[in-house]
């Protein structure tokens, strides 16, 4: 039998011309800076808690809060929110605790009011001994443990809003 014919090679595609230049990018617009925020955060501790089962604030709670929480909200070019949450430690009822927590937080909007603070811009709560600072183990010393839980007798205030 006769040879088969080899069956043709199929034609290659011509090359595809080359893609003009691009055109240089325009230079990106510079992005404009986020805009400042007067938020923060401000833990009343150490001598600025609050003594064992009270609400009262002081003077180093009062001129904390001066400090750093009155001359942020005047940095603001507004308030957006501002919210108080109270602690307490773990001695004493879960109910006893809830309603300490509540009222260390009004205590604290009570003063930032009188400061010249927008009360209705100010939430509070009272989060009671769910959220401890700090643990401490029992003791048969009631001093030393009260002195131990002191950090979790204390007031955070969160502030949200634009800067001037």
């Amino acid at each position: 039998p006769a040879p088969k014919p080899t069956p043709a090679r199929p034609a290659m595609p011509a090359p595809r011309p080359a893609a003009p230049a691009a055109a240089p990018k325009p230079t990106p617009k510079p992005v404009a800076a986020a805009p400042k925020r007067c938020d923060s955060n401000v833990t009343l501790q150490s001598d600025q808690l609050f003594a064992l089962g009270k609400a009262d604030l002081s003077a180093g709670a009062r001129a904390r809060l001066d400090k750093d929480v009155v001359a942020r909200l005047a940095g603001c070019a507004r308030v957006e929110a501002v919210v108080i949450e109270g602690h307490t430690d773990r001695l004493g009822s879960q109910q006893y605790n809830q309603k300490l927590s509540e009222r260390r937080a009004e205590s604290v909007k009570k003063y930032l009011a009188s400061k010249g603070a927008d009360a209705n811009k100010i939430e509070t709560i009272g989060m009671g001994k769910t959220v401890p600072a700090k643990f401490c183990p029992d003791t048969k010393n009631r001093k030393a443990l009260i002195e131990c839980l002191a950090p979790n007798r204390r007031a955070i205030i969160s502030i949200k809003g634009p800067a001037k």
